[in-house]
């Protein structure tokens, strides 16, 4: 694994079937920090993570990957190659039946392979470490079509993190989670960036939990991105109530803290209140 890898998406314009859904926008990924795309459902958030995990091929623009000072166009990479590099997890995947835990997050090592499985003696090693990451190695041995929503994007994830990459995507990594678990998944994707020097980029719905969590907030809008900076600089009330439609009070704690609060026709309490 690179961990000096940086990922970079340059005026991407992407589309689906002639609709332009993303707008010549821009993402840089660079090692060690974390970057949190948000928006409105539809603003082309999860769009743009795709096309820089080489699954959306761009109309025009270019997605490269830096491993210190040499850039290379991803899409000109094998399939392996780019795999031990880059790893992403996905909205929704399908779920194999009566297979275990075990083995789908051994799914993770496929960039490491040979032939009939070949070449990977490190391989158990990093399965057994992701899996304790995300809390799933107590369930190794159970079938992954037995288990709940929340356990399963667990088990996802863990497939993710045994792929052992510089740079890891994040799509929605907290939905179907419960409260400890959005917090574990947020604390492991800071862990990532701070303790192992990975690149990450995530896609999050919750403000709070990309304020928190992250280095960098992209925000976007009707596939435009329209800020890029620090959470304080781009999650402020006047940019938040336009992007949505509605009123979002923002409060900045003295510890630099962002926290947001949407006021909706029956709200009564406010962030100042």
């Amino acid at each position: 694994m690179t961990r000096d890898a940086a990922l970079t998406g340059a005026d991407l314009t992407l589309a689906y079937d002639g609709r332009t859904v993303v707008h010549g926008a821009g993402l840089e990924l660079r090692a060690g920090t974390v970057v949190a795309l948000v928006g409105p459902n539809g603003s082309g958030k999860s769009t743009l993570l795709r096309s820089l995990a080489r699954l959306h091929t761009p109309v025009s623009g270019t997605v490269a990957l830096t491993d210190g000072t040499e850039a290379t166009d991803a899409f000109a990479l094998r399939p392996k190659d780019f795999a031990r590099r880059v790893t992403l997890l996905t909205q929704s995947r399908p779920t194999p039946g009566g297979v275990s835990v075990r083995d789908v997050v051994a799914y993770g090592r496929h960039p490491y392979r040979g032939r009939f499985g070949s070449g990977d003696p490190d391989g158990a090693a990093f399965v057994d470490k992701a899996m304790a990451m995300t809390g799933v190695a107590a369930m190794a041995s159970r079938a992954v079509d037995e288990l709940s929503g929340g356990e399963l994007q667990r088990v996802w994830l863990a497939t993710c993190l045994a792929q052992d990459t510089g740079v890891v995507l994040l799509d929605e990594p907290t939905t179907y989670l419960d409260l400890r678990y959005q917090v574990e998944i947020l604390d492991i994707v800071r862990e990532l960036a701070d303790d192992h020097g990975v690149a990450v980029g995530v896609v999050l719905h919750d403000l709070d939990q990309a304020a928190a969590v992250a280095d960098r907030v992209v925000l976007m809008c009707q596939g435009v991105v329209r800020a890029d900076g620090r959470p304080a600089e781009v999650l402020t009330s006047e940019l938040l109530t336009e992007i949505y439609g509605l009123r979002i009070e923002v409060a900045v704690g003295d510890d630099g803290h962002v926290r947001t609060r949407p006021i909706g026709r029956h709200t009564s309490r406010s962030l100042t209140s």
